[in-house]
Formats: structure tokens, C-alpha cells, sequence
């Protein structure tokens, strides 16, 4: 096991620049944290490199994870709290973080099957919402997400602490423009559906039961006009007044939920 100490080696800024930057144009992603490594070694996920403290080693379950990751390829190097510092994107590292690479799935893809249940973000660009969102897609039972547009990415390392390794589990798509997404549904015979803040049917109302996309944009903007107009139908949440709009991935639970609902009675 080879050791870093200074703040200036190349992998110190390896690490920097993948918590900077995370989605389409690189595969790299940032896992910070025993509890998402484990996640992402049982899902699969390819890790390449692996950085502990020398205080974190010495616990006997970082101890087993290290050995764990050793036996999957991974290279362990130690370093000191301050490389650590340097490297985790985290105010408090927990003193373990890796590189990792991430899987795109092809959008044709994540809307095949009679039972596809895709939920599209559009525009959604806080990562702690995008990460929310994946953790209540894969709990309720939807079968993908497809990031939209301006989206930020699920594999930047806020998201991924916000999904709780759902963004490992969960088929995941990329369109550049929301019409990439419409136009995948529309091929694999999916029903669209828009989410909207008032003026939609009922959750209720939507034969789930069909195979579906539901579209979310960002609280307060909402879907753009175009993807408005694309969508098969629209759907509202009843909200008791004076509340005007809900988190974006509560909504998506809502109505990931209110879909699994009806499926169980299917």
C-alpha cells in the first residue's frame, strides 16, 4: 500500500476534479464515506482507487471493507488527515473516499418493458434534490431516471449522498435536450405524463398502470412550454392552501407511490 503526503500530488487533484465535475463527458465519480462505499461495491460498481487515513484504517471494519475493495481490483493508498482534507469535497471527511466509474444506461433502454415506470428530470439543478429524488424512485418502485437538460448530475458526490446509493441500483439515462427524453418515450410506447403545479388530474385519476414517464421540473420554474405541450397529459397534487408547491422530490415520490399503488392492485 503505497502512502500520499502531499497536498500537490497528481491524485490529490484527481480527486478535486472529481468532485467538481461528475455526468456527461466523463465517467468519474467521487464516493465519499464507508457507508456509500459499501453501497456501491454491492451494486457492482467499478472502483479504482481508494484513499483511507491511517486513523481509519485501524478500525476493524474499514480494516474488512479495504480488504473487500483489494479483492474487487481497487488500489488502496493511505494518506495523511490533511491529503484527506484536500481531497473529500466534505467540510468533516470521514476519512475514507474513492474514485469510482459510473453506468449510463442507453435511454431506449430504461423505457422497455411493460411495467417501465421512468421518471424525468428536467431542469432540476440542486444535486441534494436530484439525490432525493433517486432514493424515492427506487423505494417506490420506478424502474429508471432520466436526467434532463440543466439537470444536475446523479453522480456528483452531493447526489450521491443524497440518494444513499440508489444512483448505484437505479437505471440511469442522460438526455441533452428534454425532447430526447419525450421522443424515447414516445418510441417505446410510453404514456407521458407532466407534472404541473395546478390544473393537471388528479394522481388518482392516471392509469399508472400503464407504462410511463413522469415528467418534474424544478420547484417555482416547473416544466418548459415545450415539454408542456409534448406530454400525453398533466398531473396535480392537491395541495391544501396557502401552500403553493411541494419539493420536487416529494412530488416524485407522490406519484411514484400513488403508481405502485395502483400496480399492486393490478
Amino acid at each position: 500500500m503505497r502512502t500520499v503526503t502531499s497536498r500537490q500530488h497528481p491524485l490529490v487533484q484527481a480527486f478535486r476534479s472529481a468532485g467538481r465535475r461528475a455526468g456527461p463527458g466523463t465517467d468519474v465519480l467521487l464516493i465519499e464515506g464507508a457507508t456509500l462505499l459499501e453501497e456501491a461495491l454491492a451494486a457492482g460498481a467499478t472502483i479504482r482507487t481508494v484513499a483511507v487515513t491511517r486513523a481509519r484504517l485501524a478500525a476493524p471494519d474499514i480494516a474488512h471493507l479495504i480488504d473487500r475493495l483489494e479483492g474487487h481490483g481497487a488500489e488502496v493508498v493511505q494518506v495523511s488527515d490533511a491529503v484527506m482534507g484536500a481531497m473529500s469535497p466534505v467540510r468533516a471527511p470521514s476519512g475514507i473516499a474513492a474514485l469510482g466509474a459510473h453506468r449510463t444506461v442507453d435511454r431506449a433502454a430504461v423505457c422497455a418493458g411493460p411495467d417501465a415506470l421512468v421518471v424525468a428530470l428536467v431542469h432540476v439543478q440542486d444535486p441534494g434534490n436530484v439525490g432525493a429524488v433517486l432514493r424515492a424512485a427506487e423505494a417506490g418502485g420506478a424502474t429508471a431516471v432520466i436526467t434532463c437538460g440543466e439537470t444536475a448530475s446523479p453522480w456528483s458526490w452531493k447526489a450521491l449522498r443524497g440518494s444513499m446509493g440508489s444512483a448505484f441500483r437505479l437505471p440511469l439515462s442522460h438526455a441533452a435536450v428534454p425532447a430526447e427524453a419525450v421522443d424515447a418515450a414516445r418510441s417505446a410506447g410510453l404514456s407521458t405524463l407532466a407534472c404541473v403545479q395546478s390544473g393537471g388530474d388528479a394522481p388518482a385519476a392516471i392509469d399508472f398502470r400503464r407504462p410511463t414517464m413522469v415528467f418534474l421540473g424544478a420547484e417555482g420554474a416547473g416544466l418548459p412550454p415545450g415539454v408542456l405541450s409534448a406530454c400525453d397529459r398533466r398531473v396535480s397534487i392537491p395541495m391544501r392552501a396557502p401552500v403553493e408547491s411541494l419539493n420536487v422530490a416529494v412530488a416524485a415520490a407522490l406519484l411514484v407511490y400513488e403508481a405502485a399503488r395502483q400496480r399492486s392492485h393490478h
